[in-house]
C-alpha cells in the first residue's frame, strides 16, 4: 500500500476518536484551550515538534516536522458557534489536518519537505489566522491548506470578504409608564437601523450580504432601555468592494443614533476577511488526488454554495498559494451552522470526510513535491 496512505490507516481509529472528542466538547472562538491541546498531543506524538502559543495568541501552535526546502502549511481550525457547537464541523478539519501530518511524516525527508501543522483559532468571528498572518507565523511557508465539511464536494472556494462588526447604542434610562419623555431610547436606536439597512438592500449589488442581530436589547421592560447591543456581518465580493460598502451601512447605523437621540459606538471584532485567491497549480493536484478517493465535486447548485462562506484563511491565501476545498458528508437537508448539520459532523459520512480530507491533503503535498515544475514555482514565489 502507498505509505501515506498506510500511515493514515494505521491511525484511523485515534482521528476519529478525536473528531468525536472535540464535537463533544464545543469550545467557541479564543477559548479552544482542550481542542488546541488535544490536536498538539496528537501531533507530538507523531513527532512533530509543538510550539504553543504562536503569535502571542494562547489557543494557537505550530507543529513542524522536516527541514527540506519545501515548506507546506496544514491549517487546522477547532472553534465552535455559540449555541449551536460543532455546526461548521471544524471538529473534521482539525482531526483532517492530524491525519495529513500522519501521512506526511514517513515521507517528509524522502521528498525534501518541511511540514506545518497551524493551529488556527477563532475562524468563527475572531480572525485568528490574521493575526497569525501579521504576526510572521506564516512566514517561509510556501503553500497552505485545509479541508472544509460543507453538504458536497466543491473544490474551489469563493468566500464573500467580510467585516464584523459590534454595534452599541447608548440612551438615557427612565420609567417607561411615568416618565417616557425623560429617556433616550437605545432600542428605538436599532429599530430605525434595521429598517434602514433593509432599506439600503435594494440598493445594493446582488452579490452582498448585510446581516446581523441584537445580543443585548434593555434590562426590563418598563424602563426605557439606555444600552443596546449587536453583532453585524457586511460581505461582499472582495475587499476593495466591502470598503465601498461598509460606509453606506454604518450610516444606518449613524440613522438610527440621529433619530433616537443616542450615542453610537460601532467597533470591528477582528480585521476584515478576504476574499479568497485560489492557486491553480494546487488547485488541481488536490482534484485529481480528491477523484482517485472517490470524491465527486459539486458547482453551481444551491448545495454547493458553502463555498461562498467567508474565512480567515482568505487573508492567508493574499500571501501564500492556498486551497480551502470543501468536503461533503452527506448532511442534507441540513446545512452549515445548522443543529442539525453538527448532529451530521460525527459519525458515517464525516468520518470518511475526516480520513478522505487527510489522506488527499497528504497525497496532494506529495504530488506537488514530486513535480518539479510546481515544486520550483512554490519555492520560487510564483
Amino acid at each position: 500500500m502507498n505509505p501515506v496512505r498506510t500511515a493514515v490507516a494505521a491511525i484511523e481509529d485515534q482521528l476519529l476518536a478525536l473528531s468525536h472528542r472535540i464535537h463533544a466538547h464545543p469550545e467557541v472562538a479564543w477559548e479552544e484551550e482542550k481542542a488546541a491541546r488535544w490536536v498538539s498531543y496528537a501531533l507530538n506524538d507523531l513527532g512533530f515538534e509543538v510550539r504553543s502559543g504562536t503569535a502571542g495568541l494562547p489557543t494557537a501552535f505550530t507543529a513542524t516536522l522536516g527541514s527540506g526546502p519545501l515548506h507546506l502549511g496544514i491549517c487546522a481550525e477547532y472553534d465552535a458557534l455559540p449555541g449551536l457547537g460543532h455546526a461548521c464541523g471544524h471538529n473534521i478539519i482539525a482531526a483532517a489536518a492530524v491525519g495529513a501530518a500522519a501521512g506526511l511524516a514517513p515521507v517528509v525527508d524522502d521528498l525534501g519537505l518541511t511540514v506545518t501543522v497551524f493551529g488556527t483559532p477563532a475562524e468563527e468571528g475572531g480572525g485568528g489566522k490574521i493575526l497569525m498572518l501579521e504576526r510572521g507565523a506564516f512566514d517561509g511557508v510556501h503553500a497552505a491548506m485545509m479541508v472544509h465539511p460543507g453538504p458536497v464536494d466543491v473544490a474551489e472556494a469563493a468566500p464573500f470578504a467580510v467585516a464584523h462588526l459590534k454595534v452599541r447604542y447608548h440612551g438615557k434610562a427612565a420609567h417607561a409608564a411615568a416618565y417616557p419623555e425623560q429617556g433616550r431610547n437605545a432600542a428605538d436606536a436599532f429599530t430605525v437601523a434595521q429598517v434602514a439597512v433593509g432599506l439600503l438592500r435594494q440598493q445594493l449589488p446582488g452579490r452582498t450580504r448585510v446581516h446581523g442581530m441584537m445580543t443585548r436589547g434593555g434590562e426590563a421592560p418598563n424602563a426605557i432601555p439606555e444600552l443596546t447591543e449587536g453583532r453585524w456581518y457586511v460581505r461582499a465580493d472582495t475587499l476593495e468592494q466591502l470598503a465601498e460598502l461598509q460606509p453606506r451601512v454604518e450610516r444606518c447605523f449613524e440613522a438610527g443614533a440621529l433619530a433616537a437621540g443616542c450615542e453610537l459606538e460601532i467597533e470591528p471584532e477582528s480585521r476584515p476577511y478576504s476574499e479568497f485567491r485560489n492557486d491553480v497549480g494546487l488547485l488541481a493536484h488536490y482534484r485529481r488526488t480528491a477523484e482517485g478517493l472517490g470524491r465527486t465535486f459539486e458547482s453551481g447548485t444551491p448545495a454547493a454554495r458553502m463555498n461562498r462562506a467567508s474565512t480567515d484563511m482568505g487573508n492567508v491565501s493574499r500571501v501564500v498559494p492556498a486551497i480551502h476545498p470543501y468536503l461533503g458528508i452527506g448532511s442534507l437537508p441540513a446545512v452549515n451552522h445548522q443543529k442539525e448539520f453538527a448532529a451530521h459532523c460525527v459519525g458515517g459520512e464525516a468520518d470518511r470526510a475526516v480520513l478522505d480530507g487527510a489522506t488527499a491533503m497528504a497525497l496532494t503535498a506529495v504530488s506537488v513535491a514530486s513535480d518539479d515544475e510546481e515544486r520550483a514555482r512554490l519555492v520560487a514565489g510564483r
